[in-house]
């Protein structure tokens, strides 16, 4: 049975109560809000474990919702799937680069959503990771520490989405092996989840960007996907 505190933020009522129920089934504690102003006071008081916030909302919208979220050092680092009636590519990919982890498009099933959840928690749980592995990785100038789930590019503490993590952690385990992008997708978010290739190349784009000149050690292969420079001293 799942646990932990799942706030979802939208203002249509009937698929709060949907959503609620569905979620409350497989375990979890739930916490709604119905516009964005309000969410964010809820996320702040609760600080839940994961929030699922529709794109189009009251007032202050979703992205605007992530971006604030992940501004505030108390939800920074907490997981975001965000919920939009709209299909097209840029919307998802507006809200993965405002710092969301995963998406899904309404209409969706409850079964779907439950999965993404799971499928989120578990990425960011490092509590779980096999305990004869090291839990530091360097590559030159770089650390990652995966204890303190913290990134330092020499001096400098670097803010990560969960998924940017992931995808930083996978590379930085074989450096100079090249990943292509349904392993970075299975890797960061789970063999379960449907996504298009280019969600890998979003977030690799801010990851990139997050990492400042340490960001060109993420080099592209061409027609295959992506490998950490073997060497970044």
């Amino acid at each position: 049975m799942a646990e932990g505190l799942v706030l979802v933020i939208d203002d249509e009522k009937d698929l709060l109560e949907l959503v609620r129920y569905n979620l409350e089934k497989e375990g979890y504690r739930i916490k709604t809000a119905e516009d964005g102003e309000a969410g964010l006071e809820a996320a702040k008081r609760e600080l839940p474990d994961i929030v699922i916030v529709d794109l189009m909302l009251p007032g202050i919208d979703g992205l605007d919702v992530c971006r604030r979220l992940r501004a505030d050092e108390r939800t920074a680092r907490t997981p975001i799937i965000m919920l939009t009636a709209k299909s097209a590519e840029t919307d998802r990919v507006v809200g993965l680069e405002m710092g969301a982890d995963d998406y899904i498009t309404k209409p969706f099933s409850p079964r779907e959503l439950a999965a993404r959840i799971k499928a989120v928690l578990r990425r960011v749980s490092l509590r779980q990771e096999p305990a004869q592995q090291s839990r530091v990785i360097r590559r030159g100038s770089l650390t990652i520490n995966l204890d303190r789930y913290g990134v330092r590019c020499g001096e400098e503490d670097i803010d990560l989405t969960a998924t940017e993590f992931r995808l930083l952690q996978t590379l930085a385990r074989h450096p100079g092996r090249v990943y292509s992008r349904s392993e970075l997708i299975e890797g960061a978010l789970g063999k379960e989840i449907a996504v298009v290739d280019r969600t890998i190349d979003v977030h690799i784009t801010s990851l990139r960007r997050k990492l400042g000149d340490y960001g060109k050690y993420i080099e592209t292969v061409r027609g295959f996907g992506y490998r950490l420079e073997e060497q970044t001293d």
